[in-house]
């Protein structure tokens, strides 16, 4: 008998919050179904499959995320709308661990509200862009670039991947300052 309530808006929910327990490559249905207190074979009337669950947690986790980036950069522009954005990305990853690393996957194209959340985060950046005058091609270059500067200082951090002595707080500071010194000289391009 299905547990009364439980919905894959409910089951996803819950997946996201047990992969901020106990990290998202270890987030099993096994382990769900046994927080949701139901046998594993129920939750197949709500997702698909481990892989089903994956995609949805990844829309949800996108959704958030792009919610938080275009809340911080609101009503701001330039270097004080990147800082922002930047530490509110930070932010993120740091507040859900385990949802964070879903957000790396490339939007479903079958799935409108995961397509849309994508949208909304690549949105938020190149608003963010368009304040240094870069659009079109310089956009998506420079998006790619930001990204992976702010993904692999939080994927390092995550990792306990920097041992020296120095606050992480200032470098991830640095790190920012100087993508705003890029953007600011970025040669643009004729696309």
């Amino acid at each position: 008998m299905p547990r009364v309530g439980l919905n894959q808006q409910t089951v996803v929910r819950e997946a996201a919050r047990l992969a901020d327990e106990v990290g998202y490559h270890q987030l099993t249905l096994a382990a769900l179904a046994s927080r949701l207190g139901v046998a594993l074979p129920s939750l197949y009337k709500h997702v698909r499959g481990a892989d089903a669950l994956a995609q949805k947690l990844s829309a949800l986790a996108t959704a958030e995320l792009a919610t938080e980036l275009t809340s911080a950069a609101v009503g701001r522009s330039g270097g004080d709308a990147l800082r922002a954005m930047a530490d509110a990305y930070r932010d993120y990853a740091r507040r859900h661990p385990g949802r964070y690393p879903a957000t790396q996957q490339v939007p479903d194209p079958t799935d409108p509200e995961h397509v849309e959340a994508g949208e909304r985060a690549v949105g938020a950046i190149f608003a963010v862009l368009r304040g240094y005058g870069l659009t079109g091609d310089d956009a998506v270059d420079a998006t790619r670039a930001l990204r992976s500067a702010l993904h692999g200082f939080v994927a390092l951090e995550a990792a306990g991947g920097f041992g020296l002595p120095r606050e992480l707080d200032r470098s991830y500071h640095q790190l920012v300052a100087s993508m705003d010194i890029s953007f600011r000289s970025w040669p643009v391009t004729d696309a």
